[in-house]
């Protein structure tokens, strides 16, 4: 990093991160500062500071268990750093406890590590340059907020001169590494910023770019009251660490949600959060229970859900509520399964899902704190009852109603009022509300919150959905459809022919005819195959009704080899035919599951429906709807938005309209305020512009340069802050196309797409890059695009990389020229080397490591000749080369060896012989230990580290060390006896 550089991020970005912390109360303490308090490099808790809050906020614990509850806290004993994380968070809101006699017995005894209710009983810190250490390296985040002494927050500051489209992905790559090369920091993070003052975003542990979300409104203060003109920094800053929101977020805003037998850490939305503190203040001030509810509209696919869950936590937690009584109320079984589901994963206590009329009425009557999900249609009369009962006139009752347009004017709600009296109601609705009809409005009362449409897909929590028809030509042979009528029905009155013709004539009889399916058919599978399929993603179709449906499941089994799957209502009258795809409950949520999954763990392709997977489906790998019914108002809009969804390398949704939805699109939309619906559906044809700004972009690397003199475009590509300028601007051109492909508007830009790609790919083989130069991120019909080109012009030229421990590596050395290009090569080689072997030999690679970067400043620095350079190079690959020998010399199997290098270094001052025999012990135990998928198996892990700690701290070694080494050791095991029990 230039110095002008590192005064750009440090005084532009770091500087003002700090201060602004300190206005908000934060006291600043330097990284240095803060070193003479901690025992070694290595503590990430301030133990000194910690143990202060502890005696502060608990007086009244004795010596002995202060200490057990400081080390219960810095000595987290957890398989990977998402249990620890996560059972972290649970320590810190809902407390631990120990035993201990206070007058009254020995008890349990419930400890703070924060004190939520008093802000100012705890100490917060901000620490610039905060260095930690560990066998894996040196790492020294930016800023840390520290509360209590615990590093709650990691913020990562980048220059405003990168190239915006690279600073916050710079910085969330760099949090990345962080949490590679010091998991135990990790433990205690509640999340994460990247920040570059022009743009910032916030996340949590684990997440990638994608997964980081802008914070735009400070609510509940304004942008206003920040100050003038702030900036993106400023906004998120004021929006997440002001000390009251900051324990808001991480008391009632931050979830864990299994995911495909993962966890995954989830932290609101700024959208999230201000509906949600919006909803609670209206419940804590309106005059009177009738005035507390309201509307809250959060665009589809912008994560309702959770913020209905944000809310029942909230609830629960405000004393002055009494712990209320929550119910979930929606209209569709598969939208109370799903959120029903969102409530149970996410570890909200206890929901209880009403399975019956009468069941539902009896968990309405048990008080407070019941939360319970329950279908509309559920409040209906039994038998012989003229009127719904009254069950509770509580009015620490909160109700909240999702899809609060559809089901909500009937007498099942009206039951639902007669029910609960007083309760507060609150509508969460995906689409917005008619601007004629205000019935929604007099139902809950006015909006709490707006999330629109626009505003979704500017900050990335949704996709935009593009929107192509693509009609059939519907012709009647010979004569038209009103002569063959007379001609058939020539012995029936003119009237009666006009009703067999209203009856059975109708557009869904044309709509379902077989003919035309096949046409349409035909075409799906040519669209799908070609654009939808090479990028991984699935399609939706929606058919007029369930035998069409059936029709459509038939023409796609005939005419593709993709699998696809019916998923419709059962009839009473059904034939066989129709039987075949009658689903029990398992079947169908196992065929949806499967569907979720990606392309190469699941063919399933095709999802064929009616009805049914409508709304409240969410499958973010769907991409493509064929739509093939008329649907209308917040029907059609609920229908579209299945396709929004966000996903890997997914950049929009697509609606293929074979029906002719567009006039009942315009219907539906006009019933919206403008600004509402704004950016709704977009034709294909408004992505040409920027295309073509993309396209200038990508090409102007190469101005003035002969495009068929390859060596001379490679060089232009040899700096790697140009070649990463080159990366972003094709992969912005490649999503263009992706998106007008296959529109023949695209048709000029092909050629250049294919010679941009080839380029590309073969910078990738002479740089030896091993992310960031790859197709793989294109769209995949671009990518097949690159490479045919490519194999097609220039298979000779497509070498991989050659190992550098090989003797084609001196063969291809002595090819080359020039001693600048050499040193190029073998610069490139050692740094592929480097990060291809860093884990499996962290001592070793490390070194290496810090060695090319002395040496690379050096030659920066004219401190060494380029003769000096090589001789340098040649000696660190004779090094990687002889690591092998040394193993053997020692008398360790090859995957030993790093163990004892490890073991080396950590154990300084110990006897060769000693650290030779504990190896063996460690290696030995991990193989007794280790089992068939041993890895995934947090059990086995648990039990192989507390072995080799045992054995550590029977080998003397330091008590401080024991945690680290051992989770280092365990990492080594991870790589080299992965399979050992194969």
């Amino acid at each position: 990093m230039s110095i002008t550089q590192d005064w750009n991020e440090k005084g532009l970005v770091e500087t003002r991160v700090i201060d602004h912390l300190k206005r908000l109360g934060y006291t600043h303490v330097n990284g240095a500062t803060i070193d003479e308090e901690r025992s070694t490099q290595s503590e990430v808790v301030l133990r000194k500071r910690f143990m202060e809050a502890l005696k502060r906020l608990n007086p009244w614990l004795s010596e002995n268990n202060l200490n057990k509850v400081a080390r219960s806290v810095t000595h987290m004993d957890a398989t990977n750093v998402m249990e620890a994380n996560q059972e972290f968070h649970e320590l810190l809101i809902n407390m631990m406890s120990v035993q201990q006699d206070l007058g009254k017995g020995r008890k349990n005894q419930t400890v703070k590590l924060i004190d939520f209710d008093n802000i100012d009983n705890n100490e917060f810190l901000v620490v610039d340059q905060f260095s930690i250490t560990n066998a894996l390296g040196t790492i020294r985040p930016d800023v840390m907020v520290f509360v209590n002494g615990l590093p709650l927050v990691v913020i990562e500051c980048k220059s405003p001169t990168l190239p915006p489209d690279e600073q916050m992905s710079e910085g969330v790559k760099q949090l990345l590494r962080y949490q590679r090369g010091n998991e135990q920091l990790f433990y205690y993070n509640q999340f994460l910023i990247a920040t570059s003052n022009d743009r910032a975003k916030t996340g949590t542990i684990g997440a990638r770019l994608q997964h980081f979300s802008d914070w735009k409104d400070p609510y509940p203060k304004t942008v206003a009251e920040i100050g003038s003109s702030p900036s993106a920094q400023d906004i998120l800053l004021t929006g997440v660490l002001e000390k009251e929101r900051l324990f808001d977020i991480i008391q009632n805003f931050i979830v864990y949600e299994p995911t495909d037998g993962k966890i995954i850490k989830k932290m609101t939305r700024y959208q999230q959060y201000r509906a949600v503190n919006k909803a609670v203040h209206r419940i804590l001030h309106a005059d009177e229970p009738k005035n507390r509810g309201g509307v809250v509209w959060a665009t589809q696919g912008s994560g309702k859900s959770l913020a209905m869950v944000f809310l029942a936590t909230k609830l629960r937690r405000i004393e002055r509520l009494e712990n209320p009584t929550i119910v979930i109320v929606t209209d569709r079984q598969d939208l109370d399964r799903q959120i029903t589901n969102t409530f149970r994963v996410c570890g909200f206590p206890n929901p209880q899902q009403a399975e019956s009329v009468d069941e539902l009425k009896t968990l309405l009557q048990q008080g407070p704190g019941t939360t319970v999900m329950t279908l509309v249609q559920k409040f209906q009369e039994a038998d012989g009852e003229e009127r719904y009962p009254e069950l509770t006139t509580s009015e620490n009752v909160i109700v909240m109603v999702d899809e609060s347009h559809r089901t909500q004017y009937s007498t099942l709600a009206m039951n639902m009022r007669l029910a609960m009296p007083n309760a507060t109601y609150i509508g969460f609705t995906g689409t917005p509300i008619d601007k004629e009809d205000k019935s929604t409005f007099r139902t809950f009362g006015p909006y709490i919150d707006k999330y629109t449409i626009e505003q979704a897909v500017e900050d990335g929590a949704t996709v935009p959905i593009f929107y192509e028809a693509r009609m059939v030509d519907l012709h009647v042979q010979g004569e038209t459809i009103d002569a063959l009528f007379d001609r058939y029905f020539r012995d029936y009155s003119e009237e009666d022919r006009e009703r067999i013709k209203q009856k059975y004539a109708t557009d869904e009889a044309i709509t379902a005819s077989p003919k035309r399916i096949r046409s349409i058919v035909l075409d799906m599978i040519e669209h799908y195959e070609n654009y939808i399929r090479p990028n991984g993603f699935k399609a939706q179709v929606v058919a007029v009704s369930r035998e069409a449906a059936v029709v459509y499941k038939q023409m796609l089994d005939e005419l593709s080899d993709f699998e696809s799957k019916v998923v419709i209502s059962e009839g009473h009258n059904d034939d066989a035919e129709m039987k075949e795809h009658n689903l029990s409950k398992q079947e169908e949520r196992q065929i949806i599951k499967r569907f979720k999954q990606p392309m190469d763990e699941d063919p399933l392709s095709f999802l064929i429906v009616c009805d049914k997977l409508l709304t409240g489906f969410d499958a973010p790998i769907e991409q493509v709807m064929y739509l093939d019914k008329p649907l209308k108002e917040h029907n059609l809009l609920q229908a579209i938005a299945r396709t929004n969804r966000t996903y890997d390398k997914k950049s929009y949704g697509l609606i293929v309209d074979y029906y002719g939805v567009s006039r009942f699109l315009e219907e539906a939309l006009g019933v919206f305020h403008k600004d509402d619906i704004k950016g709704a559906m977009h034709e294909i044809d408004e992505e040409m512009p920027r295309l073509e700004s993309r396209h200038r972009q990508a090409m102007r690397f190469f101005d003035y340069i002969n495009k068929e003199n390859l060596e001379a475009c490679l060089q232009v590509l040899e700096p790697e802050d140009v070649r990463n300028e080159f990366d972003t601007a094709f992969k912005k051109f490649s999503e263009s196309m992706d998106m007008v492909l296959p529109n023949p508007k695209a048709k000029p830009y092909v050629e250049d797409l294919k010679w941009l790609g080839k380029i590309r790919k073969l910078a990738k083989s002479r740089y030896h890059m091993e992310t960031g130069m790859d197709i793989s991120d294109c769209g995949e019909k671009v990518k097949e695009l690159i490479e045919e080109y490519v194999y097609a012009t220039t298979p000779h030229v497509l070498v991989e990389p050659i190992d550098i421990l090989s003797k084609r590596f001196e063969q291809k050395l002595d090819e080359i020229e020039t001693p600048e290009a050499k040193a190029a090569e073998m610069e490139h080689a050692i740094k592929h080397e480097i990060r291809v072997k860093l884990d499996e030999n962290p001592v070793l690679y490390t070194s290496l490591k810090e060695r090319l970067e002395e040496l690379i400043k050096k030659r920066k620095e004219r401190q060494l000749t380029i003769e000096e350079l090589l001789e340098e190079y040649h000696d660190m690959i004779d090094k990687m080369r002889s690591n092998a020998e040394e193993s053997a010399e020692h008398g360790f199997e090859p995957e030993q060896y790093p163990f004892y290098q490890m073991l080396e270094k950590e154990l300084e001052g110990y006897e060769d012989d000693n650290v030779k025999e504990l190896t063996h012990i460690i290696t030995e135990i991990i193989q007794d230990n280790a089992v068939i998928d041993w890895t995934f198996k947090d059990d086995v892990k648990r039990e192989m580290r507390k072995r080799i700690k045992r054995q550590l701290r029977a080998s003397n070694c330091p008590s401080k060390q024991v945690e680290s080494l051992a989770r280092q050791l365990m990492e080594l095991a991870e790589v080299h006896y992965k399979h050992i029990a194969y």
